[in-house]
């Protein structure tokens, strides 16, 4: 601890004499200027010139390093739709927001129980709408009906005009979730159903949920599970790339919030150029949603997305909201580490909103550790497991 202290102290003492050696020589240089001597207009013209020219290079070499490490990171989704022949419902296409064509299916929850609501279910990075099974299984149990859908540039759904996604949900998945919220609502409008939708989103799926939701009055809650906003998470990634490869590392841990949130500004203009794409903030989306119920659900041990991602998220919210942080749980996998309490608590969540007849069952604040509820019975599960299969696979970023 004192270690720490002393290492604090040394970067403080190094970043004050580089600011008190630069104030010394603007001194300097002013005072020869000041009393006529002529090499002090020189020196004040390169004092001033340092003050533009190292700030701009020191900038440029950051925004150069990050968007090449990101970009080189992310990994290239599949696209080619084979999984979704596992899906038991009926296959649509629908328009995003845009016009992209997508494609989607329906899923019918359980005929021996009432139904409870059609729920909207938005995919992580790097996945499909196959996905769904291993998230929502319980939910279809219950008696909820389920519209999943592929992303543009996943499962069948095509990329269109030369758009490549990333791990941050941008406009375009923004038009995504649009456009299968309106298909939503007009699929419930033809069967003489009540327009009620709930939203559950993983990872980047989430936060393009809560973008879209942001507005939609139909939306009447949202869960998400590992949800982020990409600002916060950039910057959070700046420092972290910075620290690493700057030359002067003191330097680089020592920047003012000003100076990350300026290269962050231009990061997005440096995106806009390259992707031509714009990344949205979630956490000014949350604030745009005051009647909707959030539940955030965000793995304790997730080394991709800092736990707290979804703990400024909440903080965000200005409604109903909960957060459930999932003991060892890494990123996407909270499901696998607590699947009967996944199960329990996203069934007691869209029941208390997508079903108001029914009692009231959740409660707001955080979590980390409690007793599992009841679930299911065992022929429930058993359903269950026969449409979701092994309760194991890869977790992708985003």
């Amino acid at each position: 601890m004192q270690r720490g202290g002393r290492d604090s102290n040394t970067r403080m003492m190094v970043v004050q004499s580089i600011l008190l050696a630069t104030g010394l020589l603007s001194w300097a240089a002013w005072g020869l200027t000041w009393n006529g001597v002529a090499p002090g207009w020189w020196l004040l013209a390169v004092f001033a010139s340092s003050l533009i020219v190292y700030p701009a290079l020191v900038l440029r070499r950051y925004v150069r390093m990050i968007v090449k490490l990101i970009d080189e990171c992310a990994p290239l989704p599949s696209a080619d739709g084979r999984q979704a022949e596992r899906l038991p419902g009926e296959e649509v296409e629908f328009p995003a927001a845009d016009g992209h064509l997508l494609t989607g299916t329906i899923l019918t929850g359980n005929p021996d129980r009432a139904k409870q609501g059609m729920i909207l279910f938005a995919h992580e990075f790097g996945s499909d709408r196959t996905s769904c099974l291993r998230f929502c299984g319980p939910l279809l149990d219950e008696g909820f009906d389920v519209l999943t859908f592929d992303f543009r540039g996943h499962g069948s759904s095509s990329p269109g005009g030369g758009y490549r996604p990333r791990q941050w949900a941008s406009d375009r998945e923004v038009s995504d979730m649009r456009g299968a919220l309106a298909f939503a609502e007009t699929y419930l409008i033809s069967q003489g159903r009540k327009v009620a939708l709930g939203v559950f989103g993983v990872s980047r799926g989430g936060s393009a949920a809560l973008l879209g939701a942001a507005g939609n009055p139909s939306v009447r809650c949202i869960a998400v599970d590992g949800a982020f906003s990409t600002d916060t998470t950039l910057e959070h990634l700046m420092r972290r790339f910075a620290t690493t490869f700057a030359r002067i590392r003191i330097v680089a841990e020592n920047h003012p919030a000003a100076f990350w949130r300026f290269l962050r500004w231009l990061l997005y203009r440096e995106y806009l150029k390259r992707f031509r794409c714009q990344f949205p903030s979630v956490r000014a989306a949350v604030t745009r949603l005051p009647h909707t119920p959030i539940l955030f659900i965000h793995g304790e041990r997730d080394s991709y997305i800092p736990v707290a991602q979804s703990q400024a998220l909440y903080e965000a919210a200005r409604g109903s909201r909960q957060l459930w942080i999932v003991p060892a749980a890494r990123h996407n996998q909270s499901v696998i580490m607590r699947p009967d309490e996944y199960a329990a608590r996203l069934v007691a969540f869209f029941g208390d909103y997508l079903n108001p007849a029914a009692p009231a069952r959740t409660g707001g604040g955080i979590e980390r550790h409690h007793r599992s509820p009841r679930v299911a019975g065992a022929s429930d599960r058993a359903r269950r497991d026969h449409l979701v299969g092994a309760k194991s696979g890869r977790a992708s970023l985003g």
